[in-house]
């Protein structure tokens, strides 16, 4: 068997490929076929393309071996096996899918361009348009101006969706290649494992959800849940294996009745039972994140049935229900109303006599095919998908998706994107006039309004759910009737609150839309305020002349012209300062390390016995004092004082960020300002200042805090708290107090506190 790919090199690296393909006989490759060990090999393609029913261009596909095959010798996988194992292995998953001569191809060259000297231009001219466009697609980016590895990431999928948008083939094969790099990811190293497992299962598993590929997302969720969590794992993995034997005779009893019960009814043709086991990731779900035994977990078991017409799944239904007790509130339709994936089937379930609850699946064959290989199951039995209009209809959840990214300004945002709005979990919500709606679980009523129309979502003033009036931010459950209440005023738009409460990014970036192109002025204002808080926040002092050329990296990232450009983009929700303050953090500290230091110490003026303030100043009575919200100075801090034009004078302490701002500019207008100033010893005020404590969120966290601040006799001005996603929870109040030795003391005592791990002072 000749291995000669008609390929040579130059000298330069550069491959040179002949125009022609040169013709090959499959019979050259079928001999001592390998038993089946993942060491795939082309003899196993070409057995695997000649016993299946549809037909491929073998000399293609030989060919596409042969290139590969080339270009990739002497380069080893990880586990130290030719690499050439690896498209081999993704051709192989991509047959078992059914998917055409071009995408097994494309799925053997699919890493040539990326890393070998192999180009598209020489993929085109040997193998035509469609494989190089193909390859393309799932080719990652090489060269792109990045700040994180996040940013690579969310730049590649981004570019896999915009392929895959124009040809679904792209994000099939991607899965493909994405499954057998999981398969073989324990010769990685540790770090990599986990990093390309939580990537699987953020990303990848719930795209092949979307796209209905049940075994492909299964698989990928079990295989990243072993290295995400091995130990959960191992547990659900010993339990099902202790139970192996009881569950597979279980099964087959009953399997034997429903048989038994159905040769008494006519089928046009004899129905199929199958059982199956929920996979270990799907009995996690229930068992860790829903608080759940596994005695609990009914639809671990199930026993599916498949029939030929949809009158034959209610007939079944039927007869199911009349055999065995079914289960209150554990029936689902999803034949009259599908999943947003095309998933149809009835779901009902029901306890044998063995008191075992079981769940039982009714399909017919057309819905079986779309339930097991989602899309790809039109290339499996229909040649490919006929029509645009069906494409549209499959694919609009990824131009949403894009969509939804562009609008943001954000690269991650996509990631983002993907694992909210594609999660396996979906509500199915009514209109008045008994449409269905199909949105993630949590979504509320301006997402619902959303889905309907654009218009609708901008102009909501209310809802109804169920007949009754509900806020804006209440999550709709399935089955619930919701009627949209809008407003009659041309002028109404969506309020800029909406983008906390929402849950789909199709509704946020509709609303970041209307922003932007109805409020630019507002939100320059609102983004530059905003940038302002989190730079004082960070202690980022720089003056308002520098911002440009200080932000300019980020600017060309977020596609802005200007600062103003820059601020609009913040003010609208596009850009997310949190992402990036971080890194504005590092990058200041490193311009400006040498002004880290403390400055000198001011030398203060020694007082004059005065008993008019509890500040004495040096030379100047009788003036306005207040106490700078900046810095909240008390009676034990270092102070200095700030002359204000026409309200007298602002005391900050002398480690406030403001006074270090203006002491490195070492600008003499600007520190001819500053005056000297200290505490009087006979000081008996009391002084507003605000404190922030950060706890486990529990309940009476407020109640023992408030306790602490009335044992002590402080006098509380305001207090507020709220619960923060990570399951914390922050307790702000302002109070009065004497000094800095007195708040020393109240901070020590709410530090004992149970559950509080920080106390700090604040802004008020």
């Amino acid at each position: 068997m000749s291995t000669d790919m008609n390929l040579s090199d130059n000298g330069s690296g550069d491959l040179i490929i002949p125009d022609t393909a040169v013709p090959v006989d499959p019979e050259d490759y079928l001999k001592d076929i390998p038993d089946y060990d993942d060491n795939f090999t082309i003899e196993m393609l070409i057995q695997k393309i000649l016993t299946d029913d549809k037909q491929y261009d073998l000399s293609k596909i030989i060919s596409a071996y042969e290139f590969a095959a080339k270009a990739h010798e002497g380069q080893k996988r990880s586990s130290g096996q030719a690499y050439i194992i690896h498209p081999l292995a993704v051709a192989y998953i991509l047959l078992e899918l059914g998917m055409d001569t071009d995408t097994i191809c494309a799925a053997l060259l699919h890493d040539v361009v990326e890393d070998t000297p192999a180009t598209l231009d020489d993929l085109k001219k040997r193998f035509g348009q469609d494989v190089a466009m193909l390859v393309d697609g799932v080719t990652k980016l090489s060269k792109i101006p990045i700040f994180t590895k996040e940013e690579q990431q969310a730049e590649n999928i981004r570019k896999i969706l915009l392929a895959m948008s124009q040809d679904i083939r792209v994000m099939i094969i991607k899965l493909c290649d994405r499954l057998h790099n999981m398969r073989t990811l324990k010769y990685r190293p540790l770090d990599k494992q986990r990093n390309t497992a939580l990537e699987t299962m953020n990303i990848y598993a719930p795209i092949a959800h979307r796209l209905g590929i049940r075994a492909v997302k299964e698989e990928l969720e079990d295989l990243a849940f072993h290295y995400l969590d091995p130990f959960a794992y191992s547990e659900i993995e010993h339990i099902l294996e202790n139970k192996k034997e009881k569950r597979e005779a279980f099964i087959e009893i009953i399997k034997s009745r429903i048989a038994q019960r159905f040769k008494s009814e006519e089928f046009a043709e004899p129905p199929q039972i199958e059982g199956r086991v929920k996979s270990i990731y799907g009995i996690y779900k229930k068992i860790f994140l829903h608080h759940k035994n596994i005695d609990e977990i009914y639809d671990k078991y199930a026993v599916r049935i498949i029939v030929t017409t949809i009158a034959e799944c209610y007939n079944v239904l039927g007869l199911i229900h009349d055999m065995f007790r079914p289960l209150p509130n554990r029936f689902k339709d999803y034949i009259s109303t599908p999943k947003s994936n095309m998933y149809q089937s009835l779901h009902t379930t029901v306890l044998g006599r063995e008191g075992i609850p079981f769940e039982v699946q009714i399909r017919t064959w057309d819905m079986h095919e779309t339930a097991e290989y989602g899309i790809a199951a039109h290339w499996k039995y229909k040649e490919g998908i006929q029509g645009k209009d069906k494409m549209e209809q499959r694919l609009a959840w990824v131009r949403q998706v894009i969509e939804a990214q562009q609008t943001s300004d954000d690269v991650e945002e996509i990631v983002r994107i993907i694992k909210t709005d594609l999660a396996p979990e979906d509500i199915v919500v009514m209109t008045p006039k008994g449409m269905s709606v199909c949105l993630p679980v949590n979504s509320t009523v301006i997402d619902f309004a959303y889905r309907i129309h654009t218009e609708i979502g901008h102009k909501t003033v209310g809802a109804k759910v169920d007949g009754r009036i509900v806020p804006l931010d209440y999550k709709l459950r399935t089955g619930e009737i919701c009627e949209i209440l809008t407003s009659k005023d041309p002028d109404k738009g969506p309020n800029r609150a909406w983008l906390n409460i929402v849950r789909t990014n199709e509704a946020r970036s509709k609303i970041r839309s209307w922003f932007k192109k109805e409020r630019r002025e507002e939100n320059v204002i609102e983004g530059k305020a905003e940038l302002e808080r989190e730079f004082k926040r960070h202690r980022i002092n720089l003056d308002e002349s520098e911002y440009a050329a200080f932000l300019e990296d980020d600017f060309k990232r977020h596609n802005c012209e200007t600062l103003d450009d820059f601020y609009a983009s913040i003010g609208y929700g596009g850009v997310l300062l949190s992402k990036m303050i971080p890194r504005l953090k590092d990058k200041y500290e490193k311009l400006h390390a040498h002004e880290n230091d403390e400055p000198s110490v001011i030398p203060l003026i020694q007082p004059k016995s005065s008993s008019k303030s509890s500040i004495i100043l040096d030379r100047i009575d009788d003036i306005a004092v207040k106490f700078a919200q900046c810095c909240n100075p008390l009676p034990g801090d270092d102070i200095v004082g700030f002359i204000t034009r026409g309200h007298g004078i602002s005391v900050h302490t002398t480690s406030c960020t403001n006074y270090k701002a203006v002491l490195s500019r070492n600008d003499p207008s600007e520190l001819n300002r500053w005056c000297e100033i200290q505490w009087s010893d006979n000081s008996n005020s009391q002084l507003q200042t605000s404190f922030e404590v950060t706890a486990v969120d529990r309940v009476g966290l407020v109640y023992d805090i408030t306790a602490v601040l009335l044992e002590a006799r402080v006098p509380i001005i305001h207090s507020a708290s709220r619960v923060m996603k990570n399951g914390n929870a922050i307790f702000e109040c302002t109070i009065l107090i004497s000094g800095t030795e007195q708040l020393k003391n109240l901070f020590d005592k709410l530090r004992k506190v149970r559950g509080v791990f920080s106390v700090d002072r604040s802004a008020i």
